[in-house]
């Protein structure tokens, strides 16, 4: 990659604000830092929207400010980098209390990373309680809850990974949804046309456990297995990691 910059005068690096890719954006810095003749041909578009809403005609008039990418930011951002890929979240909270003003974007995507981890109560990140909060007000089927912004609210995780959660909320021992189809148990994650044809199948209400988490009379973690990355922490029921809003560990 820092071979094929320094072809170039100037190389811009447009990233917008969602989660995935600020931490694209702070991976790529963090390796740049080691090539200071490519830093030296990099701007940094400063982009404050979601460029996937943006309409393909918009980029040709649209040009929001550049600057040039200094020690300020690569600092800011091998520490973000260095802190996500940490065994556990403590770093990554440690940084909202940092100068982050040379990443504007960074902080609220640090929240929304953290809010991720299970809560203290439900042992269920953000996403999974928007999902049954909206299943639990009636949304039956996968679209809403993927797709409308809206409504759905989290910005984390892309569809794909959605479907994944869902796997989680309604397949294992104790689900807290029903009607997934059945077939999901058996499809591959890789499979995504067979993934998305079953998504669409399925017609989705919260079994009696759900709605206990829901009104966090319920702890997700303690009836389920839990096994996931957050970062370079491992996620897992003996290793649980939760906000509340603040850190609270295992």
């Amino acid at each position: 990659m820092a071979e094929f910059c320094r072809q170039y005068e100037s190389v811009e690096l447009w990233y917008d604000v969602r989660p995935d890719a600020q931490l694209q954006l702070v991976w790529l810095l963090d390796y740049f830092s080691s090539y200071p003749e490519t830093v030296a041909r990099l701007k940094l578009r400063l982009v404050d929207l979601e460029m996937i809403g943006l309409h393909p005609g918009g980029f040709q008039k649209w040009r929001p400010p550049a600057v040039d990418v200094t020690e300020k930011e690569l600092t800011t951002a091998s520490a973000a980098w260095q802190a996500y890929r940490a065994p556990t979240p403590e770093a990554c909270f440690d940084l909202l209390r940092k100068d982050l003003s040379a990443l504007l974007p960074l902080k609220p995507v640090l929240l929304d990373l953290l809010e991720e981890l299970p809560l203290a109560s439900t042992g269920l990140g953000a996403t999974e309680m928007r999902m049954l909060e909206l299943i639990s007000r009636g949304y039956a089927n996968v679209n809403p809850l993927f797709h409308l912004r809206e409504l759905r609210q989290t910005r984390t995780f892309n569809e794909w990974e959605r479907g994944y959660l869902l796997d989680g909320l309604g397949l294992g021992p104790t689900p807290a949804v029903a009607g997934l189809d059945e077939e999901l148990r058996t499809i591959g994650r890789d499979n995504l046309r067979d993934r998305h044809t079953a998504l669409l199948r399925s017609r989705l209400s919260l079994t009696d456990f759900g709605n206990a988490v829901v009104a966090h009379k319920e702890d997700f973690s303690r009836h389920n297995p839990i096994d996931r990355w957050w970062g370079g922490t491992h996620l897992t029921n003996d290793h649980l990691w939760r906000w509340n809003p603040a850190l609270v560990a295992p």
